[in-house]
């Protein structure tokens, strides 16, 4: 089959797209810009287009063109396979017509979504159980995170609840039609197409209604607005509740009951243990028994950049996390701080997204730092610029979060420079952001402290 690629570059499009030319299939794209790691992957497989948008290459012997959220809709390529009646797809409606015949398994939620993917898949991994799966971050052990088969009966989705394509705006997790699906939470994001809260609850509820007749739910029992929702669903008869398992926390290191006795683990933080008990849940589901979810998980490091550790001495333990919607930046600031309560801890957050740049949104951020001993927060007044926002001054930032204490940075080079002239001595250092800092090289300064 020949599959085209428009807007080949994303993050899920060029998994997918590597996913097909290993299985077999001709793949061809292009995108006007692919940025790194993208760019390695696909040239490492001869998939690498020029940059640019070709309507010739559009030509009736392909089978289907995938188009990806980065292309517009009057993109050149999109056009011409209009013109010539071409099957056009997003990449999870092909993701469906793919698993029409499996049984497919949707994790969801505003929050924890690719860890919990990662934490299942990691279990399946560790007792040779073979699935498809589709998540949205790197995990250790695998070459891509994407895998498409033929013969596997389950599918293993991550539920985005983001819009699907240009062409295509419905929310990605409507498309899947769960046969079993779990839900982590739901906390407003994404509010340039979701303006209201009421808005984003509502792409849950449609979720839950597109699950198969007799489907199983598990949700995430603490959020009492998913809550209400799963108790009103009627898609699915099956509806399985989660909390935080008990657990210990002894010299830095985590431990979680279980029925053999206390097992420790790699992960830390109540969101994280939350995750862990709902993976477990679809898990079972999926045919690996109790005992077995332990012995594997026991093992699970975390889904890349979701509180990943760079560096750690007497002086200083370095975290990277993608957080960034502020109920994760609250749950993992106060992680840390729980997971090192004698350490100075210093948060350090970058507004980046669309919604965190927004003034309607910024209150949401209340209080999300609170647990930090010192709290900072870098933002560049050219992403503001370029997302079309209204412009932000430092005095905003400081009434959002609610904090006199809090340093606002605007210029990178003084952000760098503030990290520079620290002197670590007892400290734990949050990088929290889906950016980079305005340029910030995370791995050199992570190899200035080694030095």
């Amino acid at each position: 089959m020949h599959i085209h690629f428009i807007a080949i570059g994303g993050s899920a499009m060029h998994s997918l797209a590597i996913a097909l030319h290993q299985k077999g299939d001709t793949i061809t794209g292009s995108d006007d810009q692919i940025f790194e790691p993208s760019r390695s992957k696909l040239k490492t497989v001869g998939l690498l287009p020029q940059d640019g948008w070709f309507p010739d290459k559009i030509t009736s012997d392909i089978d289907i063109v995938i188009v990806g959220m980065h292309a517009k809709p009057d993109n050149p390529e999109l056009l011409k396979a209009k013109d010539l009646g071409l099957s056009i797809m997003s990449y999870p409606e092909f993701l469906f017509e793919h698993s029409k015949q499996k049984t497919r398994v949707v994790i969801g939620g505003s929050h924890g979504k690719t860890t919990i993917t990662a934490m299942i898949l990691h279990v399946l991994h560790y007792h040779n159980r073979e699935v498809d799966y589709m998540l949205g971050a790197q995990l250790d052990g695998f070459e891509n995170s994407v895998h498409l088969t033929q013969e596997n009966d389950f599918i293993l989705l991550e539920g985005d609840e983001y819009l699907s394509s240009p062409i295509d705006l419905r929310p990605k997790f409507h498309l899947y039609q769960p046969n079993i699906a779990l839900l982590s939470g739901i906390a407003w994001d994404h509010i340039n197409v979701f303006p209201t809260f009421e808005d984003y609850v509502k792409q849950f509820e449609v979720f839950l209604e597109t699950m198969t007749n007799g489907s199983t739910l598990v949700y995430n029992e603490n959020d009492p607005v998913l809550a209400e929702l799963a108790k009103n669903a009627t898609k699915p008869t099956r509806k399985h509740a989660y909390t935080i398992p008990n657990y210990s926390i002894e010299d830095g290191d985590t431990f979680i009951e279980t029925p053999e006795g206390d097992l420790p683990l790699e992960i830390f933080g109540e969101h994280n243990l939350e995750n862990l008990a709902g993976a477990k849940w679809i898990c079972q589901h999926m045919g690996i028994d109790e005992d077995d979810f332990y012995e594997a998980i026991a093992s699970f490091k975390g889904a890349s950049k979701r509180l990943e550790l760079l560096f750690k001495n007497d002086k200083i333990a370095l975290y990277k996390d993608y957080a960034h919607s502020p109920s994760k930046v609250k749950a993992t600031t106060s992680a840390v701080k729980k997971q090192y309560p004698k350490r100075h801890l210093i948060a350090c957050l970058e507004l980046h997204t669309y919604s965190s740049l927004n003034q309607n949104f910024l209150a949401e951020y209340k209080h999300a730092l609170d647990q930090a001993d010192e709290a900072v927060v870098f933002y560049s007044p050219k992403a503001v610029e370029i997302k079309q926002l209204d412009t932000l001054g430092k005095q905003d930032i400081l009434e959002a979060f609610g904090r006199d204490d809090l340093q606002v940075f605007t210029s990178p080079e003084n952000f760098k420079a503030f990290l520079d002239l620290k002197e670590f001595k007892h400290d734990v250092l949050l990088m929290m952001s889906s950016g980079n800092y305005g340029g910030l090289d995370l791995d050199k300064f992570t190899n200035q402290l080694e030095s």
